[in-house]
């Protein structure tokens, strides 16, 4: 039996300034400068919107997120304020820079298939001779990205940001500093739980008040690859695939049946059985990232639920 997911929303507030759907969350502007997102069930692969949700995706990815920006609010302030139900958090209302920041501690996923096709520049970083895909580099690179309100996100240069204005240089240096940080304290979580935080992004944006914040998601299995610690070595010296958490193994059931996101490109259907498979890989994510049990939430009625806890909240 197919169970209940969140495809989307319409909350029924007053003060609600303006609202925003990306391809998974769901932001609701307050006019008390508050800002309202929702983590929804979509599933997104090459920057295209899957026809059907995942069980359970939303709770999986606002909760990471939210004990992450708990676990790095000491390096770097970020927007959150609470979150009020499994599906949502509530926080500051923010300007987003327009850029991602991407850092990447191995050579994998995009960089691995830009390297294969021969190229040794990425993002205006030169990429090392004679790499293997998943071997890590000496020193973690940062590989920004634009971000696309429609359609894929475009690489770009740490140089061409600032010669564009997309980001003052002295702000784009604080980014820069926050995103290591975050990486460095990511790495070390994740070594706890036996695993390697590859590569993630991180979004940033400006309060009223001018500060900088990391704002969105931070090291869930959408945003970042994990690959796990025990077997890594072997498994480079023998040249065989990491045994990786994250969204990859949706990728490569994708590019296996033929859609890479390209024109034309039909996405292909996904059965119970796929759906079902993808949720329970998703709790495995949940369980290995955080080291705790996952608590299935009750899908009977999500968007009352929702609407329930977060009426009790701002009601407070």
């Amino acid at each position: 039996m197919a169970l209940n997911t969140l495809m989307k929303t319409n909350l029924k507030l007053e003060g609600i300034a303006s609202k925003y759907t990306g391809k998974v969350r769901e932001v609701y502007r307050m006019k008390d400068n508050r800002l309202i997102m929702i983590a929804t069930d979509r599933l997104s692969a090459f920057d295209v919107v899957m026809p059907k949700g995942i069980p359970y995706k939303g709770q999986i990815l606002n909760q990471i997120a939210t004990q992450m920006m708990q676990a790095t609010a000491d390096l770097v302030p970020n927007w959150l304020e609470a979150t009020p139900d499994p599906n949502i958090a509530v926080g500051k209302s923010c300007e987003p820079y327009k850029i991602e920041m991407v850092i990447r501690g191995y050579l994998s996923g995009h960089a691995a298939r830009t390297y294969k096709s021969g190229q040794r520049v990425l993002c205006g970083v030169t990429l090392p001779e004679g790499m293997k895909e998943n071997d890590r580099f000496p020193t973690p690179i940062i590989t920004p990205a634009t971000k696309a309100e429609e359609g894929h996100d475009e690489d770009i240069s740490k140089e061409a940001i600032i010669s564009q204005g997309i980001v003052e240089e002295n702000e784009y240096e604080q980014l820069e500093s926050y995103t290591r940080a975050l990486f460095e304290r990511g790495t070390e979580i994740a070594k706890k739980q036996g695993l390697i935080l590859v590569d993630t992004k991180y979004e940033f944006g400006k309060t009223a008040e001018g500060e900088i914040v990391l704002i969105d998601e931070i090291h869930t299995p959408d945003s970042s690859r994990y690959f796990y610690e025990e077997g890594y070595l072997e498994r480079q010296e023998k040249e065989f695939p990491q045994k990786q958490l994250s969204k990859e193994f949706v990728r490569q059931w994708l590019i296996s049946n033929g859609f890479q996101g390209l024109e034309g490109q039909i996405v292909p259907e996904m059965d119970e059985a796929r759906i079902a498979s993808i949720s329970e890989r998703y709790i495995e994510l949940y369980e290995k990232i955080t080291g705790q049990n996952f608590e299935r939430i009750d899908l009977s009625n999500i968007e009352e639920r929702m609407h329930s806890n977060l009426m009790d909240y701002l009601n407070k």
